[in-house]
């Protein structure tokens, strides 16, 4: 007996009314990219290892897929390699590339290995999938799309005012609800000055950017394991639990980190992003979160997270600004900032609050009914002219039952049933029906352009 046929835990296929759907997204996104004058780039699914490693700090290299070499891949790989249990420098000798994680390391060395060709600053976009060996759960999946848009080569804040502008726009557009969550970590670094765990700053970032999935008590377990003092501990407890304005958050958490001169930057550095983005005006919710962290090790100013208010999903976009990611390529001080849309995340919200445009319900506008072999001809002249105005028509391709056609139209989502029969051959006329109010009419058959658009 044959195995039924899967796919991996964590991936999904997609139907066509799905890859609509997605489309849309995608389309929404793009859009808005290059309206805020983004340019497109792509790079390989699959990247070096040495490109990948270090990059996403301890738990992110351990999310890497990575790839067999190709051909004899054990040819490196002793008895005494397998048996030491060092699956770190096993992986070494039966690895070299890697899946990639997220769009922004492998943009990082983008622009190092281009930077002869680029003009700074740049600004590009990206809409790619990206792959992690996560454990798959509610809205989140081991391959999932991200749409990253990035500038590199300013340190100018007007930078992160426009993306969070840029987000403000495409949640407009998509219709989601959303809170945008800022903070920087020049304030975190800060906030570890104060408690007096500075040299753990890494460990309190990683802990607690789980503090919406785990909780402010597993959170702190989670920093005991790590080494921090209770005291410190009881410290940071309030920090990450503060209420109030964005202005008194921001007043509490500078009195507390005063004597940080880089935490006191990130407070300058935040108030400048959240003043400008209310300058332009928004619809989004914005909101000053000091225990927002997101966990990558790359981010060094103003870190950005957006949530949906109706629906219970994790985050559906996300970014912030790192100021020498491409120094561990070899070329220092190349400052960027970038957001990336979940596009998956968002795809989930989308479906849950059925908030897709009607259109995308049917596959083609008209439908042309098959009589036969002559009035097939006369449709398929009349679907050829359609298309050239840029709708979307098709002919049935086969003459079977008309009650058999219009199931077709019906289980398709199809606007226009459109007939061509013995008699409207003759008279060089089509019968139009609405398939959403039942009503038809008959006119000539140079008049369906002006009456399909």
């Amino acid at each position: 007996m044959a195995q039924k046929p899967s796919i991996p835990k964590g991936t999904r296929d997609f139907s066509p009314v799905e890859m609509a759907r997605r489309n849309y997204i995608f389309d929404t996104i793009r859009d808005a990219f290059r309206l805020f004058g983004y340019r497109q780039i792509e790079t390989p699914a699959m990247e070096n290892l040495s490109t990948l490693m270090g990059k996403y700090g301890e738990e992110g290299d351990k999310l890497l897929f990575k790839i067999l070499n190709s051909g004899d891949f054990l040819k490196d790989v002793s008895m005494e390699d397998i048996n030491s249990g060092n699956l770190p420098a096993l992986t070494n000798k039966l690895c070299e590339k890697g899946l990639r994680y997220d769009l922004t390391v492998p943009f990082a060395r983008y622009v190092v290995q281009h930077r002869n060709d680029i003009q700074m600053p740049f600004k590009r976009f990206q809409i790619q999938p990206v792959w992690r060996a996560d454990r798959p759960q509610k809205g989140r999946y081991r391959e999932f799309y991200q749409c990253d848009a990035d500038v590199v080569g300013s340190d100018s804040l007007l930078n992160e005012v426009e993306l969070l502008s840029l987000i403000d726009f495409v949640m407009s557009k998509l219709r989601i609800n959303v809170c945008i969550h800022v903070n920087n970590r020049k304030i975190l670094t800060g906030i570890a000055e104060a408690i007096g765990e500075a040299d753990k700053v890494v460990d309190i970032t990683v802990a607690i950017d789980k503090i919406d999935k785990i909780g402010i008590d597993n959170v702190n377990a989670e920093l005991r394991e790590k080494g921090l003092s209770e005291s410190a501990i009881e410290r940071l407890r309030p920090i990450l639990l503060l209420n109030g304005s964005d202005s008194e958050k921001l007043d509490a958490v500078a009195e507390i980190i005063s004597g940080s001169e880089i935490g006191m930057k990130g407070i300058e550095e935040m108030k400048t992003v959240l003043d400008g983005f209310d300058s332009l005006g928004h619809l989004c919710n914005v909101e000053f979160d000091p225990s927002l962290a997101r966990g990558l090790n790359y981010y060094t100013g103003t870190i950005i997270e957006v949530k949906a208010l109706d629906v219970e999903i994790g985050s559906i976009t996300g970014g912030g600004r790192y100021d020498n990611l491409t120094g561990v390529f070899g070329v220092s001080g190349l400052s960027g900032v970038g957001i990336s849309f979940g596009a998956d995340r968002i795809y989930d919200v989308l479906n849950a609050l059925d908030l897709y445009p009607e259109e995308l319900k049917g596959s083609v506008k008209a439908l042309f009914i098959n009589f036969g072999d002559n009035e097939a001809k006369a449709a398929m002249k009349c679907v050829s002219d359609l298309r050239l105005a840029g709708i979307s028509a098709q002919l049935y391709p086969d003459a079977a039952k008309i009650k058999k056609q219009m199931q077709f139209a019906n289980a398709e989502g199809v606007q226009f049933v459109v007939m061509i029969g013995e008699e409207e051959f003759k008279n060089g006329t089509a019968t139009v029906k609405n398939m959403t109010d039942g009503s038809q009419q008959t006119v000539s058959q140079s008049e369906l352009t002006d009456i399909l658009c």
